[in-house]
């Protein structure tokens, strides 16, 4: 006998796992418990002239950014390419990319992860400042390899 479907998955607006990174408020709306490791999903807040992320790869999961307000500088192997409110840009394996907000405005946006999990980097990243550690390149790219991801 077939079973019944799972219910969707229904997240509010506002609700999810707030962290606190490197100057960037991460809000997870869906994580790898929660999908199953699927897909991930966060909104995340990055202030006027913050950089979110260095240049680096992923081996083991995709990015899809969507800009919801403000601006975003995706940074790629190429030129910078300047994203506004409903562009999307996609960080597939393997492609070189970071991102940061050049303009005197906030940006929002969202980031889908596939497979989910990238959410622990975060995590691990919250942990260490917690603890009292600096956020400085080299502890953020050995945080980074833990999760198939290396400085570009």
């Amino acid at each position: 006998m077939p079973q019944d479907p799972a219910p969707p998955l229904v997240v509010r607006a506002g609700d999810g796992e707030v962290i606190e990174a490197a100057g960037v408020r991460h809000l997870f709306a869906l994580t790898a418990d929660r999908t199953h490791g699927r897909l991930g999903l966060e909104e995340f807040a990055l202030p006027p002239g913050v950089e979110g992320a260095r240049p680096h790869v992923h081996a083991d999961h995709d990015e899809v950014f969507v800009v919801l307000a403000g601006e975003l500088t995706l940074t790629t192997g190429g030129e910078p390419v300047v994203l506004g409110p409903g562009d999307t840009a996609a960080a597939l394996r393997g492609t070189v990319h970071g991102y940061r907000n050049d303009s005197a405005q906030p940006a929002r946006a969202l980031c889908i992860y596939t497979p989910a999990g990238y959410e622990q980097y975060f995590r691990d990243v919250h942990d260490a400042v917690a603890a009292g550690r600096d956020p400085t390149p080299e502890l953020l790219a050995g945080l980074r390899a833990r999760h198939g991801t290396t400085s570009a």
